[in-house]
């Protein structure tokens, strides 16, 4: 005889290639209260969720013009009650589409497309943020050509300090590089796998000299910070935040936390509401420091360090129904177990005519 004391739901699963996808959707199964029918979609045939949800439907980017319309035909064939996406080249495209998903009684767990865009652009981040006067931030500036970019590096003190640069939009780390001169280079060759994020102020001076202004990306500059990252995983509603967890950030693999625990911090859960008063985000948020200061903010579900008792993005999903009160998210605060650490490991599928096999 079953224990699951409420109803069934069917949600979509967005994205369910990425890499925290597989644990989320045992997760989220595994909740203890209800069964839950996860379809996935993802722009992979093999992604890894297709061997973990109840239905699979492959689609187009998030950035195309016909990945609405394929989420579309999605909803009405499944009739979910809510979309959770998990990429950010997916959250924008539904946020300007929720109106129309919430006609066809589909909830979508996502923000505004104000407060996404405001956060995706990693230098009009800072810009929203720096208004309020109360958020730690590192030096920063910004270059839209070759120029621009070798002026900014000295206000920021390069040659004498190291410095990063990221694009103005991106996600896993793409396009991030630290320029540190004094970086043993023998060393990074011999000694690191070739995924080093160090280059060199002339390599980025060759790869960029000939090109013209127009083509030239938009870069956000900022100090180099020492120390290992902290990041806040949140549950929010339009900028109040309910539930946050702070976890270390030791070790990194494919742009995502492989090693760490959950401390307590109350500095940056309180960086962390500041941060989102600023912009105004909602359900799950991730924001990330180094050296307490803010580095960047992912609007839409990250890496959680798990509890069987606290599950945050099945909170998401039952606040999002109305299931919960926001004061009944806040009260799990009581349930988080400051130490517990995670491990992220590698594992395999076998499959054959897109059927799992031993």
């Amino acid at each position: 005889m079953s224990n699951l004391q409420l109803p069934p739901i069917k949600i979509i699963l967005t994205a369910c290639g990425c890499p925290g996808a597989s644990t989320l959707i045992k997760r989220l199964k595994g909740n203890g209260e209800r069964e839950v029918k996860i379809i996935g979609t993802d722009i992979n045939n093999e992604a890894i969720g297709r061997f973990l949800c109840d239905g699979f439907y492959k689609v187009p980017s998030g950035t195309s013009n016909e990945f609405i319309p394929a989420m579309i035909d999605i909803v009405e064939k499944e009739n979910p009650a809510l979309i959770f996406p998990e990429s950010s080249n997916e959250v924008l495209a539904l946020a300007k589409a929720r109106e129309k998903f919430e006609e066809m009684e589909t909830k979508v767990i996502v923000s505004s497309p104000e407060a996404i865009q405001a956060s995706s652009n990693k230098y009009l981040m800072y810009e929203t943020v720096k208004q309020s006067g109360k958020v730690d931030l590192p030096e920063y500036s910004s270059a839209s050509n070759l120029d621009d970019f070798v002026a900014a590096s000295e206000r920021l003190g390069y040659p004498e300090s190291p410095i990063v640069f990221k694009p103005h939009f991106g996600k896993g780390s793409r396009g991030v590089r630290i320029i540190d001169p004094k970086a043993d280079r023998k060393s990074q060759l011999m000694d690191e796998k070739p995924t080093s994020k160090y280059m060199s102020f002339d390599e980025f001076i060759e790869i960029f000299k000939d090109v013209e202004d127009t083509d030239f990306p938009d870069f956000l500059l900022m100090e180099y910070l020492e120390g290992i990252e902290k990041t806040a995983d949140t549950l929010a509603l339009d900028g109040r935040a309910l539930l946050t967890t702070i976890k270390t950030v030791e070790k990194a693999r494919w742009g995502v936390i492989a090693e760490g625990a959950l401390v307590r911090d109350d500095f940056l859960v309180e960086q962390t509401e500041h941060v989102l008063n600023s912009i105004p985000l909602s359900y799950c948020v991730n924001v990330q420091f180094i050296a307490g200061r803010l580095v960047e903010i992912n609007p839409r579900v990250s890496t959680f360090i798990y509890q069987q008792n606290l599950i945050a993005p099945y909170l998401a999903i039952k606040l999002a129904l109305g299931e919960l009160s926001e004061e009944d998210v806040i009260a799990y605060q009581e349930r988080i177990d400051y130490g517990r650490r995670m491990i992220r490991y590698m594992d395999q599928v076998f499959h054959k005519e897109w059927r799992e096999v031993l």
